[in-house]
């Protein structure tokens, strides 16, 4: 079967389209997306993410390697003060750290950069969060992990810094337990 590329159709020779149908344009797109995505991940060394330069702050102002988190599971997670996806997610991260943190987990929110660090303290004793959280005041933190630009963005990490779960909205909690279960195991 021979393939034309002019606008001249021959009978029984199919012609190339320029123009796929919605349908198959969606598919098309949803694949270079997926593509996408699987590049991003080659972007990552076998030893976990290099997060050998970024700092970030807790919320006194203290400078923290990033690249400390490695070593233990992490749950991490992006987030902001004026995001409402992730202040219903706050109960939910909270959990993660009741269950997991006596489990050997570190459960941390980074907050980012635009969000100002008095709102942050606010929030935090507001919806008694007493799992560390964390500043990008630099955005080193965000670029670290992709760059992250959509908040909430989660991520659980092995103890060597892979990413094991990334999720972009809402997590899936039976899914991020069946994770951490295994990673504590």
């Amino acid at each position: 079967m021979t393939l034309r590329t002019d606008k001249t159709p021959t009978p029984n020779t199919p012609v190339a389209d320029s123009c796929p149908d919605p349908a198959r344009r969606r598919l098309l797109l949803g694949g270079a997306g997926a593509l996408a995505a699987v590049g991003l991940g080659g972007c990552l060394s076998g030893n976990g993410l290099d997060l050998s330069d970024a700092t970030v702050r807790d919320l006194d102002g203290k400078e923290i390697a990033l690249d400390s988190i490695k070593g233990s599971p992490t749950v991490i997670t992006f987030w902001a003060t004026t995001c409402p996806g992730c202040v219903e997610e706050i109960p939910h991260i909270q959990e993660l750290h009741d269950t997991y943190s006596p489990r050997g987990v570190d459960v941390i929110g980074l907050a980012m950069s635009y969000d100002p660090v008095e709102q942050i303290k606010k929030m935090v004793e507001q919806k008694d969060m007493t799992y560390t959280i964390w500043h990008d005041t630099n955005e080193q933190g965000a670029q670290a992990f992709g760059p992250v630009r959509v908040t909430p963005t989660f991520f659980i990490l092995d103890s060597a810094g892979r990413i094991e779960y990334q999720k972009i909205g809402l997590i899936d909690m039976d899914r991020v337990r069946g994770i951490l279960d295994g990673l504590t195991a």
